[in-house]
């Protein structure tokens, strides 16, 4: 008889919020973020937050920004376990879609924009485009812990 090895407990912790897709709904994306992260024992301005800052700025204003459609909001999911943050953003826009995952394209030296998905790329673990089951895209981000 083989003795059950103890497993640790799993817990999953998740957090959806609808916003505007406007400029003070990325920003109001980004706060409620790191306040839910703080609540969930993750401190504010510790390495995870900071970057679950960037990554959340940078994907809720691009929903905003070319996933909009006028007169629906976007959606931010936060997903926590032990080992993974996970950040969707989705939005209702179906015929634009981002470049996948290293096809990402290297803004100008002197442009104004166009580094977003640069940042993603750059700070995430990894990261896809998905289909939603309605109209739209998700775009999620995922962060390492360990």
């Amino acid at each position: 008889m083989h003795a059950l090895t103890p497993q640790q407990p799993l817990t999953v912790r998740v957090f959806t919020q609808r916003f505007s897709a406007t400029r003070r709904g990325a920003r109001l994306a980004r706060h409620l973020a790191l306040h839910q992260l703080h609540a969930w024992g993750v401190p504010y301005d510790s390495d995870p937050s900071d970057t679950v800052a960037v990554l959340v700025a940078e994907l809720a204003t691009n929903a905003v920004t070319h996933g909009r459609v006028p007169g629906r909001d976007y959606e931010l999911t936060l997903t926590l376990s032990p080992d993974t943050l996970r950040i969707e953003v989705s939005d209702t826009r179906t015929e634009q879609r981002p470049p996948r995952p290293g096809d990402v394209p290297q803004p100008p030296a002197l442009a104004e924009s166009g580094r977003g998905l640069v940042l993603v790329e750059a700070l995430a673990s990894r990261w896809e485009v998905l289909e939603r089951g309605g109209p739209g895209k998700t775009v999620r981000a995922e962060l390492d812990l360990r």
